[in-house]
């Protein structure tokens, strides 16, 4: 590896980072990370920190998984590569594929489509949406309905359903046919309504309503996440999700889950949608499905729809979609190897006590500090702070102060993401108790600091 002087002065000078301004990098390098063990990562410095971010909600088993790693290992030994395109497979995605129907079966799912990540499976999951009504003959449905605020990766169809201007505007033009309805966010909304419950009542009759003015005969599905995360971590009320599975099942719409980040034990059970008691249509899932250690995905199918597709007599089921590093051996190696270690370390229980513990601190802080506006999570280990610089109007809080309020944090033990307003807290899935309140304690300081 090169040195440290090296990397630092080369840091963001070839090298365009997601999601950020190319000019914001090199005016603020960011951290270098050069290593990692358990739920702590250490920089180029040697400076150690609890990794509150989770890699990028991905790293649920922490840094440290060597059942992961030697099954990667082993894979690239026997088989590195080969393609699971028209008349070839490997022993590895097939065994994957009987493992994930097992796991996804109280959720009604049993098909797997192999992708290379997040966006991949969301783009996968509407195109198969929009053959299925095909090859049923309603062509018709062509449209997607997904929520404000909600994000389903970066790819041009995917990107159409996103509900946050962030990350369409300089986009756009981009896919006709999307529409978004108001997301269940009790802080922010156009209805002014704090109560949970009457807010999901709200959003579901905006859902009705948009159904009622496009034409239910031309939705072919709609998206959501069961949390919302990138948006700001907004869980909805217990009767939101059943509501929008009762209103698309009476309209022949179908529900996508995007459980990229909410499945494999985030927010205390196994998928986001078994949290509220929902079977999907389809669901699309990466990140933790290999703990981050390769780039893998999976949309995972129900029966019925599967049946339409392999029952096709017409042609119209040959499915024209995948990557060339779809079902990727290797990948796959890695998903069973973490999948088996997820379940016998039974990872959602600690997600679901240790979410309650920050929740419960964070709650704390904003007792403390005003410039908390609001505190969200309780939902296993996915939570936020909105800040606030009034808490009237709430407005949001200046950059600097925010750089500040993440250096500071950062330097106190604690990595967490900054999203516009929102601190996110997204931590490994076997964070310990001490390894918490050592976030907050981080938190606390950085908040104090710019208090």
């Amino acid at each position: 590896m090169k040195d440290s002087n090296f990397l630092k002065e080369h840091n963001a000078r070839n090298l365009w980072h997601p999601m950020t301004h190319p000019a914001d990098s090199l005016a603020n390098p960011p951290q270098i990370i050069v290593g990692g063990e358990g739920v702590e990562i250490t920089d180029v410095d040697g400076h150690r920190t609890v990794d509150a971010v989770g890699g990028l909600w991905n790293v649920n088993l922490g840094y440290s998984c060597a059942p992961v790693k030697e099954a990667i290992s082993a894979q690239l030994d026997k088989l590195p590569y080969y393609s699971i395109f028209r008349g070839t497979s490997n022993d590895a995605v097939i065994e994957l594929s009987q493992m994930l129907k097992d796991f996804f079966a109280p959720d009604g799912l049993s098909r797997a489509f192999f992708t290379s990540g997040g966006s991949d499976s969301m783009e996968i999951a509407l195109r198969l949406a929009r053959q299925y009504h095909k090859i049923r003959g309603e062509a018709g449905r062509v449209k997607y309905l997904s929520l404000k605020k909600g994000y389903h990766g970066t790819h041009t169809l995917a990107a159409s359903v996103n509900g946050n201007a962030n990350f369409r505007t300089q986009y756009e033009p981009l896919m006709p046919g999307c529409f978004h309805i108001p997301a269940p966010y009790t802080y922010r909304n156009p209805f002014n309504e704090t109560d949970p419950e009457k807010l999901a009542q709200l959003c579901l009759a905006a859902l009705e309503d948009e159904i009622a003015f496009q034409g239910a005969e031309t939705i072919a599905a709609f998206v959501m996440e069961p949390v919302l995360g990138a948006g700001g971590v907004i869980p909805p009320h217990a009767s939101f999700m059943p509501g929008v599975r009762e209103i698309c099942d009476r309209h022949g719409i179908l529900l996508i889950a995007d459980e990229v980040i909410t499945a494999f034990g985030r927010t205390g059970d196994w998928t986001g949608s078994r949290h509220w008691g929902v079977k999907p249509d389809m669901s699309c899932t990466a990140k933790a499905i290999t703990n981050g250690y390769f780039p893998f995905g999976a949309v995972m199918i129900s029966d019925a729809i599967g049946e339409v597709f392999e029952n096709d007599k017409t042609g119209k089921g040959a499915i024209a979609s995948g990557y060339t590093y779809s079902g990727h051996p290797v990948g796959a190696a890695a998903a069973i190897a973490c999948l088996q270690e997820t379940e016998r370390l039974q990872v959602k229980d600690n997600a679901a006590a240790r979410g309650t513990q920050m929740f419960e601190g964070l709650t704390r802080l904003a007792e403390k500090h005003p410039l908390i506006g609001d505190v969200r999570g309780g939902h296993g280990l996915m939570s936020a702070i909105e800040l606030t610089s009034d808490p009237a109007t709430k407005a949001g809080v200046d950059k600097k102060l925010l750089a500040t309020l993440h250096q500071v944090t950062y330097e106190n033990g604690a990595m967490v993401r900054i999203s516009g307003s929102n601190i996110i807290l997204s931590p490994p899935l076997v964070v310990s108790e001490g390894h918490v309140d050592t976030i907050l304690d981080a938190l606390d300081a950085g908040l104090s600091a710019v208090a």
